[in-house]
This record gives structure tokens, sequence and C-alpha cells, in this order.
């Protein structure tokens, strides 16, 4: 696969982590404003398709991280870069 044809998936790949990220942050000044929240199950969703999105709004705004079952959020972008790695030699040849 040539370079030119990444661009696109690395492009909508970027996308999906900001807009991810965005939620987050979101989520946490609706906590703030003690207004509608979006459910954990739905951040977590999200997490799992956006690991670093979610990973820098945690860690940026302090949400969610003393939350037990977020703690999967690393392991998340743990699982994405052993996929990455494991894809990526099939992918340059």
């Amino acid at each position: 696969m040539a370079v030119s044809s990444l661009f696109l998936p690395v492009v909508a790949y970027a996308g999906l982590n900001i807009l991810v990220c965005a939620v987050f942050t979101h989520d946490k000044f609706m906590a703030k404003m003690k207004r509608g929240r979006i459910s954990e199950k739905s951040l977590l969703l999200l997490a799992a398709f956006g690991p670093f999105g979610a990973l820098i709004a945690m860690t940026g705004f302090r949400h969610k991280t003393r939350q037990r079952k977020f703690f999967l959020v690393p392991l998340f972008l743990i699982l994405h870069l052993l996929l990455f790695l494991f894809l990526w030699p099939r992918v340059a040849a």
C-alpha cells in the first residue's frame, strides 16, 4: 500500500480521536455545570475507538481518572499500538 493511500485512514483516525477528546471535554464541562451528562458506557465505547483522544482529555481535564472502569482507556491505547505494530509490516510491504 502506497503512502498516499494511507493518508485517508490516518486522517480519519486522527479525526476520530479529536472527536472523542471533544466529547470527553464536553462531558467534563457539563459535569461542572451540573447539567445532562454522557453515559459512562458511551464514553467507554468512544474510548475503545479513539483512546488517544480519550486519554488526552482524561489527563488534561482530570475527567474520569478515579473511576476504575476508566482504567480500561490506557489498555485500549496499548491495544491500538499493538494492532498498529502488527499491521504495519503488512501495510508497508
